[in-house]
């Protein structure tokens, strides 16, 4: 593996708001080319994030032969974009699960995704990935009555089935967090935070040591069943296998466009400071949790190994929003933390959320022998490395759909969709403008 990172100048497709921070201070990808000619595979993969990334590890280490098609580069989309919140669980409540899901898969996936976090951190250190790792657990943070009445109600369901998250009072939030904005927050020791791009290339290189193949610059733009294999269409190349996996989510382009018709976009950015003094770090988030908040416009904000504060929220940083959003962040920064007035932002980055219309991933046969997990909804870490491992179990013949944390189900168009991607940008501008003011 790479050695410890240092901060680099370049930038995935020469945007520089596209990985921001953690492309600076990532190790290397695995090495990689574009395909050319054809190759044959077990399963080919679409999609180097931590999904395809996790299914192509778990089903080298089995022994089969894995090819990994990666349009752009390894944790281009989502995967190397987000906060780095390595979280349990779903952004629905525990007890909602078994009335979306049944009896039978709703506490299937609570108990999966639940015990999660561990995986990705079991990975992380098996596998040696120098991703700035930090079970330590988050915080999620009551802003008001109203957020303190829902944390309550969330620590009473996850305590109730043996979970060990515990509820804070103002002052221990304020003692953990360092400022007395919150009036309460919920404490998740199975969580934690990792450099999300760092972690995606450690698997990418997991990956390739076990077997795995991986091509980068390699979008297909074909699909073709012959009733026994599927050929994948690369412009140089191509790929054979009987099995494909699809782990694209929110980055779906044209192939399977029901997968991108069914996610809502919900844009979020991210703002990162330079390295903060020692005495100002021992003052926020000591213990190094991430944290985020109740608003419906939520905050997001956690420390970087080098301790540069990261800072985030609803959004997109292009068009007018990327003065909005930055002025935004430095009032809203220093409204929560006034000892950092003066502290600007060193990078900025954003990218799309896979939103679902009830919060819940979903699982999906797109073919014959082609499968797929998709709609996040903002929590990519934990349950993209499990859900990729579920994939490759269901490839290998390990387990059969019965036997999945989701059910089958049809991809069905969000209604309105693209009236609410652009309420979700144009809404957060207007928010932004106006809020965190003194």
């Amino acid at each position: 593996m790479p050695g410890k990172a240092t901060l680099a100048v370049f930038s995935m497709k020469n945007d520089p708001r596209s990985h921001g921070l953690w492309e600076r201070s990532a190790p290397s990808a695995p090495a990689s080319s574009s395909l050319a000619g054809e190759v044959r595979a077990d399963v080919a993969v679409i999609g180097a994030g931590f999904t395809g990334l996790s299914a192509a590890l778990h089903l080298a280490e089995g022994g089969a032969k894995v090819v990994v098609l990666e349009a752009a580069e390894v944790g281009f989309g989502g995967s190397g974009r987000n906060v780095g919140l390595v979280n349990a669980g779903l952004w629905v409540m525990p007890d909602e699960i078994p009335v979306v899901l049944g009896d039978t898969y709703g506490p299937r996936v609570l108990n999966l995704l639940g015990g999660a976090p561990r995986v990705v951190f079991d990975l992380i250190q098996r596998h040696n990935i120098q991703c700035e790792a930090m079970p330590v657990g988050t915080l999620h943070c009551a802003v008001g009555q109203e957020g303190l009445d829902e944390l309550k109600e969330r620590a009473r369901q996850w305590q109730a089935r043996g979970a060990p998250v515990r509820l804070l009072d103002a002052a221990e939030t304020a003692q953990k967090v360092g400022t007395t904005a919150y009036t309460g927050s919920l404490l998740d020791e199975r969580a934690g935070t990792v450099q999300p791009l760092a972690y995606a290339r450690g698997l990418g290189h997991a990956a390739t040591k076990a077997g795995a193949t991986l091509y980068a610059e390699s979008p297909v733009v074909g699909a073709d069943d012959d009733g026994a294999q599927w050929r994948l269409r690369t412009a140089k190349g191509s790929v054979t296998a009987p099995w494909v996996i699809v782990a694209t989510n929110a980055y779906t382009t044209t192939l399977w466009p029901q997968l991108r018709a069914e996610l809502v976009h919900l844009p979020y950015f991210n703002l990162a400071t330079r390295p903060l003094s020692d005495n100002l770090r021992r003052s926020i988030l000591p213990e190094r949790q991430g944290a985020w908040d109740t608003k419906e416009i939520l905050s997001s904000f956690r420390f970087d190994r080098e301790g540069r504060f990261v800072f985030g929220s609803v959004g997109a940083l292009r068009g007018t929003g990327k003065p909005i959003h930055r002025d935004w962040g430095r009032r809203a920064m220093t409204k929560l933390f006034p000892r950092l007035k003066g502290v600007d932002f060193e990078t900025e980055w954003h990218g799309k959320i896979g939103m679902t219309v009830d919060n819940v991933p979903r699982f999906h046969r797109l073919g014959r022998n082609v499968i797929s997990f998709s709609g996040y909804n903002g929590r990519g870490i934990a349950p993209g490395t499990v859900f990729g491992r579920c994939l490759a179990q269901l490839a290998s013949g390990q387990i059969g759909d019965g036997d999945l944390p989701l059910p089958v189900s049809e991809p069905a168009a969000a209604p309105y969709r693209a009236a609410k991607e652009i309420y979700y940008e144009v809404g957060a501008q207007l928010a932004h403008a106006a809020g965190a003011r003194f």
